[in-house]
Formats: C-alpha cells, structure tokens, sequence
C-alpha cells in the first residue's frame, strides 16, 4: 500500500523530512513495503537562526522505514504524508532559484509519540 503512493514520485526529485526533525533531498530511486526509501544524489539540509542552509552531502542514502510507524498513505496538497515522515516532490526550477545561503530557521523540532 505505501509503495504505490509513492511510485509517481520514483525518478523525481523529492524532499523528505524524517520524525526526527531531518530534512533530507534527493532523487527516489525506490521504496518497498516496510517504507525504506531510496534517495540518490541526496543531501541535508540543516536549518540554522544564525546562519544560512547548509547543505551536507550524502550521496546514495536510505532513509529506513522501521523508524517510521506506518499508516496508510494520505495524499495531500504538498505530498504524501506517510507516518511521522512528510514526503514531496521538489520543483526544481524553483530549487536552482532559491538562494539558501539567505534561509534562516529553527532547525525542527522531533516528532513525539
């Protein structure tokens, strides 16, 4: 059930942020039935009040899906929400626009159960 939300998603930039607050961006390159996620060519992304976005390169990275309590799929406006994780497509010509050296903002906070 949650792979098929998420297969229009597979080969497009997406952005993912994880129950404990990470923001994490990539090309899904898969997903399967416990919710572990494929990204390749990923980065986070680490929000600072103080200083601009800094991006931390990670390459080819699975976020797991254990870590994550699985509900059905809700498709909404800005993605599926599957969990505690929050998962969305990325509009690259808005992507290559933003300057996020400029960005400022509280890192998120984890989810709590």
């Amino acid at each position: 059930m949650a792979q098929a939300g998420l297969d229009s998603y597979v080969n497009h930039i997406v952005s993912v942020v994880t129950s404990d607050g990470r923001v994490i961006v990539g090309t899904l390159k898969g997903c399967d039935q416990t919710v572990n996620l494929i990204l390749e060519n990923s980065h986070e992304r680490v929000y600072s009040s103080s200083a601009g976005v800094e991006k931390v390169p990670l390459g080819l990275y699975i976020i797991r899906g254990d870590n994550m309590y699985v509900w059905p799929l809700l498709t909404v406006t800005l993605g599926d929400v599957c969990c505690s994780a929050v998962v969305g497509e990325v509009d690259e010509e808005m992507e290559h626009e933003m300057r996020f050296s400029d960005i400022k903002a509280e890192p998120l906070n984890p989810v709590v159960h």
